[in-house]
């Protein structure tokens, strides 16, 4: 099951702060652009976990950048869950969520050390493309920034206009 959930809830707060020791152990302190808990308590972000019989399998958040671009935000996934689908089926909710705010591109930023070539692989997969670097990602060497554009009529229930 995939829900918003709170970033301070013991489980997820515990995988976000693995998610923030492994982008501090992999890439050098100025290139980490990986959040603390305490920022995704912002109004403009929302955390979702996705769970298996309670069991948190991986967490991400959804940031709005403005009215129709949202960036992805902490995607991480727990050791025992990965290459399950657990992280794919997150990003494809986290898209549908964009869609329906009516956010016509979601943008991300991750490494560009060979630790992070599965993320970009899986990214890549899902439809997106290597981007110009944006907001406090340019001029960062350890950064790899992808998007991918939303067609906003195609989340629409059918037989809509």
């Amino acid at each position: 099951m995939i829900a918003l959930d709170d970033p301070q809830r013991d489980d997820v707060r515990a995988l976000l702060e693995q998610h923030l020791a492994y982008s501090r152990e992999v890439t050098p302190a100025a290139g980490v652009h990986a959040l603390e808990v305490e920022e995704l308590l912002a109004p403009a972000m929302a955390v979702f976990s996705a769970r298996l019989d309670g069991r948190l399998l991986a967490v991400g958040a959804l940031k709005q950048l403005d009215e129709t671009h949202g960036e992805l935000k902490s995607m991480h996934t727990a050791a025992a869950a990965r290459r399950r689908g657990a992280v794919r089926a997150l990003v494809e909710h986290l898209l549908s969520v964009a869609a329906s705010r009516g956010y016509r591109q979601v943008s991300l930023e991750t490494g560009a050390m060979e630790s992070f070539a599965p993320a970009r692989s899986l990214y890549a997969a899902l439809g997106f493309q290597p981007s110009a670097p944006f907001g406090p990602y340019v001029g960062s060497s350890t950064s790899a920034c992808m998007k991918i554009e939303i067609d906003p009529d195609a989340e629409r229930a059918p037989g809509t206009d």
